[in-house]
């Protein structure tokens, strides 16, 4: 019998990616998921689980739950035998976390304490969470290795993401069996090569490179620059992005890591390389043929100049380095856009 892993929110864009992952090495991947960062399909399943179940031919176990439910989430531990549990579910918009700080609180955290307590409950020990470079605030060095001090959050979502990570480090402080592998993002961006599942923002996307693609594709008539007077290459903001499927790659990296009761490790995952707004709006215009219109607006509050990852740790540690290049994200972000300019449903513009 392959493993079983639980995946918190594997509806959602990284999410259904490691999904993908998880079933390509041969684990057996149960996913739950309330619907707010994934799109509904057929028979009340993610459209993204959907179309994977076609691309891979295999099934998924999906169930419709959210963290906040408690019987729901107990339920669902007694009928499984997990080894470890892959926790992506979260309010996760920078913007609205500062406009709703509650929500973002309550549902980030009361749900993985919900989590956290359920696996202690079951005896599952093994986890795999999904933080993010925001914990570390404003960069104090570049490259932001892991010993860089985190806890400076600019905003609540990262206030949250600290919070998990903390709560998650005392855990296994307290119990000795637990095991936890905690991983901060930089940005990822692109898709799976097939073209089938992708980034699909609700609304107005919050992030560059799924606007970028939209206005690339029509749907939107050009980009805002927030500030181009930074002191970077080119004036404006420097991230460092990391594709989509490399990060998918370093969850099962991780997981593979709690093997060896590593107590609670924490790994950047990015690939150390930063790219500035316009740069990323170039390499668009290239693979998409497309002429990619902006105007510069005022810097946003909470902006930072420049932000990359110093990802060697995780190549020493799990074994685990990316692979793909801007061209490639860029590619397989505009094949994913392209062959779907609404997303994963055939909705009208909002």
């Amino acid at each position: 019998m392959s493993q079983q892993v639980l995946v918190t929110g594997g509806g959602g864009y990284i999410g259904s990616h490691c999904v993908v992952e998880l079933i390509e090495a041969g684990y057996h991947p149960v996913v739950v998921d309330n619907f707010s960062n994934a799109v509904q399909g057929e028979c009340n399943v993610p459209e993204s689980l959907r179309r994977i179940e076609t691309f891979l031919d295999t099934k998924i176990e999906f169930h419709k739950l959210d963290l906040l439910d408690r019987p729901g989430l107990e339920k669902l531990f007694e009928q499984h035998s997990f080894y470890a549990v892959m926790h992506f579910a979260g309010l996760k918009a920078v913007g609205e976390s500062v406009e709703q700080p509650l929500r973002y609180y309550r549902v980030n955290l009361t749900g993985t304490i919900n989590l956290l307590e359920v696996m202690q409950a079951y005896r599952v020990h093994n986890l795999v969470f999904s933080s993010s470079a925001t914990v570390y605030g404003d960069p104090q060095h570049l490259p932001i290795d892991e010993q860089h001090p985190a806890g400076g959050c600019t905003n609540p979502y990262g206030k949250t993401k600290f919070f998990i990570e903390e709560m998650i480090r005392d855990q296994c402080k307290a119990e000795k069996d637990w095991n936890a592998v905690l991983l901060r993002y930089f940005n990822p961006i692109g898709a799976h090569i097939s073209g089938q599942i992708g980034e699909d923002p609700q609304g107005i996307p919050n992030n560059l490179l799924p606007y970028v693609a939209q206005v690339a594709v029509g749907r939107r008539k050009l980009l805002n620059v927030f500030g181009n007077d930074y002191d970077t290459v080119d004036g404006t903001g420097v991230r460092d992005y990391i594709h989509v499927v490399d990060l998918a790659k370093g969850h099962i990296a991780a997981l593979r890591k709690l093997k060896d009761n590593c107590g609670c490790k924490v790994y950047n995952l990015g690939t150390g390389t930063g790219y500035s707004v316009l740069q990323m709006v170039n390499a668009m215009e290239k693979v998409s043929g497309k002429e990619i219109p902006y105007k510069i607006a005022p810097r946003r509050n909470g902006d930072i100049a420049s932000c990359y990852a110093d990802p060697r740790l995780a190549e020493t540690e799990l074994g685990w380095k990316a692979s793909f290049g801007l061209e490639r994200m860029c590619e397989d972000l505009w094949r994913w856009q392209s062959q779907n300019p609404t997303g994963f449903s055939n909705r009208t513009e909002q």
